[in-house]
């Protein structure tokens, strides 16, 4: 388990510096006070704070002066509640109350091994602190840093608000351990931060604006503050088991211990340069919430090659097999086996996309070398055209999972177009050139289940259609699919198919002017007339066919359907059943002698048009 360096760093500084924040008070739209606080402010005192220092789990935060205002505390009682002492910090900020706050500057600091990480937040205030609780806090920006590591990194904010913010939630949530089944704690009800960039490893990341809704934790034993610090130790725990074990159930405790009513960010790009080559991401628009994740107005270029989606989102994605997985690995010894790994893999739900484009370079075809004695040189070497995808819906449904594998699956894309030449090399496609078809435009559907009880893998459909072509249409069953199959030690799960069986099969071909292509581009090479070239079509497949399966009734039927479609390409259909409930094996497709042989153990019946 490799955890990225910059990565703790950036989600110390998003996470934990802010809520140091909070502590004194940040984050959300400054408005009149409400009516009671006005009033109750003419009863108290302003008090002004020097050259604060504070503690909060294992960050130190200071300030150089923190002006609090309409509050009944005196300056010895303030600085009680921030001083470290045997009363925990939740229960001293439950007694903090204050028409306002203003902190010009406040200063967080944290040490994690030979690293430091810092955070400076200006002009801080808060408005209403109640118990606690602030009801509208911000900042007018933040920067933050790492000093000691090898590479580079920082962030910097615009503006940072928050609204309903729980302090005394916030300091247990971070700084007390529980059991990591507790009641979630909501934190704060709203937030937004403006400008964000953040620099790391060569990575440059800006977000024009974040904003969210209903974040609530629970507590864990590690404590959020921990687990932080361990997740930033990650790497190191590489080669010490029990260390390993420990941080699979902290990242455990994290991912079930959080909730958010949505995130929505906007304005995204990420830029590096990778071997050499400038890469970017962008990102119009990016919405998570219970429901699912989507994002909007996506792109990419990477050297020459680029590409566009106009949405892509996610339903019923969870990381709760994820979760129970690491749980399990925590409190086991040794490496992780390649089965524990694949225990790991998050249920995927339904995956969406619409409007992707993609411009891929052109490739350069190595020169041909010249022939030893030969008087002509060398061909030289040439460059093929751009080549363009696209995709006009797609989708990707994925079921319940057995062993880390989906046990059910659904994949449609409609408008999948590019030129011909791109599939020049694969065998039943690459002739489509010469055909006369310049750019592709095909539906592809697979759709498929397996059935514990029955021991049965079914094709509902598997189709490809394409415009001016037709299409092919398979719907089939295999039995003798055992749990096996899905076994990650590939020798099981290799010589449990061995043991599948072929129980039926039906096969739908529609024909809307491929077929016409393909005769006029045979006669031509054949030189032959087309209605020539149809006839011996016909005739090699009335009785050749036939006479190759065997001349069972079956093997004739096929024959004729065959013979009816050539005369009038439309429609053919065939439907295979094998006479055995239990299927024919694949081992005896492999051993049988002929293909009659075969084609006697089924029930056949086809037709055309």
């Amino acid at each position: 388990m490799i955890v990225p360096q910059g990565r703790p760093f950036l989600m110390r500084t998003a996470g934990l510096s802010v809520c140091a924040l909070l502590v004194f008070g940040g984050g959300g739209p400054i408005g009149p006070l409400p009516v009671s606080a006005q009033e109750a402010a003419s009863a108290v005192q302003d008090v002004t704070l020097q050259n604060v220092t504070m503690t909060f789990g294992g960050t130190v935060l200071t300030a150089p002066q923190v002006i609090v205002s309409g509050t009944r505390l005196t300056k010895d009682d303030l600085l009680a509640l921030l001083r470290s002492g045997p009363e925990p910090l939740p229960a001293r900020l439950a007694k903090f109350d204050a028409a306002s706050i203003v902190i010009p500057e406040l200063r967080s600091e944290i040490r994690i091994g030979t690293k430091t990480q810092t955070a400076t937040y200006r002009d801080v205030t808060a408005r209403d602190v109640r118990g606690g609780r602030i009801a509208q806090a911000a900042a007018a920006g933040a920067t933050a840093a790492e000093a000691g590591g090898g590479e580079k990194r920082s962030a910097s904010y615009g503006r940072m608000e928050m609204r309903d913010v729980d302090l005394t939630a916030m300091a247990r949530l971070y700084g007390e351990a529980g059991d990591a089944k507790s009641p979630m704690m909501r934190l704060y009800g709203a937030f937004s931060v403006s400008d964000t960039l953040m620099e790391a490893d060569g990575t440059v990341v800006k977000v024009a604006r974040i904003e969210g809704t209903d974040l609530s934790g629970r507590q864990i034993p590690a404590t959020w503050t921990g687990a932080l610090d361990a997740m930033a130790r990650a790497d190191q725990a590489q080669g010490n088991p029990a260390d390993r074990a420990r941080i699979f159930g902290v990242m455990a405790d994290v991912l079930d211990g959080f909730s958010v009513g949505s995130v929505q960010a906007t304005g995204l790009t990420i830029s590096q340069t990778k071997d050499g080559e400038p890469v970017s991401i962008g990102m119009g628009r990016m919405v998570l919430s219970s429901g699912g994740l989507s994002m909007e107005d996506l792109g990419f270029t990477a050297g020459d090659a680029a590409g566009k989606l106009a949405r892509l989102s996610v339903a019923g994605f969870s990381f709760a097999p994820t979760v129970v997985a690491m749980r399990k690995l925590s409190t086991q010894a040794g490496e992780p086996t390649e089965a524990d790994l694949r225990q790991m893999t998050p249920a995927l739900g339904t995956l969406a996309f619409k409007d992707l484009s993609l411009h891929l370079p052109p490739d350069e075809v190595p020169a041909s070398p010249k022939p030893p004695g030969a008087a002509s040189p060398a061909l030289p070497s040439a460059v093929t055209a751009p080549t363009h995808i696209g995709l006009r819906d797609g989708a990707l449904a994925f079921g319940p999972l057995r062993d880390g594998v989906p046990t059910t699956g659904r994949a449609n894309l409609s408008g999948l177009t590019l030129p011909a030449s791109a599939v020049a090399g694969i065998p039943g496609l690459g002739s489509l050139g010469a055909y006369g078809y310049r750019d592709l435009d095909l539906n592809v559907v697979a759709d498929t289940a397996w059935n514990e009880a029955a021991k049965e893998l079914s094709f509902s459909e598997v189709s490809v259609s394409g415009k001016d072509m037709g299409s092919v249409t398979i719907n089939g069953t295999l039995g003798g699919i055992g749990p096996a199959v899905f076994d990650p030690d590939p020798s099981v799960s290799t010589f449990a198919m061995l043991g599948a069986t072929a129980k039926a099969l039906d096969l739908r071909i529609e024909n809307t002017g491929l077929f016409e292509r393909f005769i006029a581009s045979q006669s031509k090479s054949l030189s032959l007339k087309p209605e020539e070239l149809t006839q011996e079509y016909v005739t090699a497949t009335t009785f050749g066919v036939p006479a190759i399966l065997g001349n069972s009734a079956g093997a004739k039927a096929i024959g004729a359907a065959l013979g009816q479609f050539v005369t009038k390409p439309g429609t053919f259909l065939l439907s295979a059943k094998a006479k055995n409930a239990g299927g024919i094996g694949m081992l005896e497709f492999s051993a049988a002698p002929t293909p009659g042989a075969v084609l006697d153990r089924l029930d056949v019946s086809a037709k055309a048009n």
